[in-house]
């Protein structure tokens, strides 16, 4: 299926769950950009490295929007092929071969991590991605979620708390109706919408090229703007702390080779800890180290 076949969303939906749908305010940035995910997908673990290069060269056009699916389907069947090979990230499909008990529970945690804030809710989000397809962690169980939660630098007596709140099963009963009233029936799925609610919206379903996610986002502004200039790659790695080589490859536009270049410069100057994972290597940035 190619991007053009996707799903045209008629009105953007209103927010009548008392601001908690997404916990964020809406922005006076031209295009808001939903991005619906299932926390256990592979395919949205996948998508992130697109989503940090969009925000990278146009996030001053947009903002993000995460909101939770709660389709729990993909853990029990085979999923289709997708429109873009997973080279990414590449992880091994645990959830088809380890049994989750409550998967709900990993959604409800992801809605009390955001009640510290956009960046906590995202870092924790990415904290447990990579339990789960890095470290082979059931992102399910309470301790590692509270585990992931003292990485993700959380505030862990507040989270404790919000876990299972009447405020964080609020925002997530409220992103669940979201996915019902836009037809979300595939994880990912993206919908652009303008700042005009009398415009359409266009839905995207599943993983495509770059450049689609650059194309339609044009096509919402109506004018092609440059990408901004890309930070130094240790800049990059500062904010992000953990990332992959394909992933830095993707956002930076290199080979392999380059990639591989690059980092074995801050590599030399003790800036970064390579470490091999199945598929790809990653690196840790190292907070303490300074370059020469």
């Amino acid at each position: 299926m190619s991007w053009e076949s996707s799903n045209s969303i008629q009105q953007r939906p209103e927010d009548d769950c008392g601001g908690f749908c997404g916990l964020f305010p809406s922005s006076k940035k031209p295009v808001e950009i939903y991005v619906f995910i299932d926390p256990l997908c592979e395919d949205c673990w996948s998508l992130e490295p697109f989503l940090k290069k969009l925000t990278m060269e146009y996030g001053q056009y947009f903002t993000l929007r995460p909101i939770l699916t709660g389709d729990y389907q993909p853990l029990v069947r085979e999923r289709s092929e997708c429109s873009y090979p997973k080279t990414v990230l590449q992880p091994d499909n645990i959830l088809l071969n380890n049994a989750v008990s409550f998967p709900w529970r990993t959604s409800l945690a992801i809605k009390a991590a955001e009640l510290q804030g956009r960046k906590a809710g995202t870092r924790f989000l990415r904290t447990i991605q990579e339990a789960l397809f890095l470290n082979k962690q059931d992102i399910t169980a309470d301790e590692i979620l509270i585990e992931c939660a003292k990485i993700a630098k959380l505030d862990l007596e507040e989270f404790h708390e919000d876990m299972y709140s009447a405020s964080a099963k609020k925002a997530f009963q409220c992103d669940v109706k979201l996915s019902k009233e836009l037809e979300i029936d595939e994880s990912p799925s993206i919908v652009f919408f303008n700042e005009s609610e009398e415009d359409s919206g266009i839905k995207i379903s599943g993983i495509y090229s770059y450049d689609v996610y650059v194309n339609v986002l044009h096509q919402m502004l109506q004018k092609d703007p440059q990408p901004a200039a890309k930070p130094p790659v240790e800049e990059f790695l500062s904010s992000y702390k953990f990332v992959g080589s394909r992933e830095i490859s993707l956002i930076y536009d290199w080979t392999n080779a380059q990639t591989e270049k690059e980092m074995k410069k801050l590599q030399l100057k003790q800036m970064v800890e390579r470490i091999p994972i199945k598929h790809d290597t990653f690196w840790k940035y190292n907070i303490t180290s300074k370059a020469e």
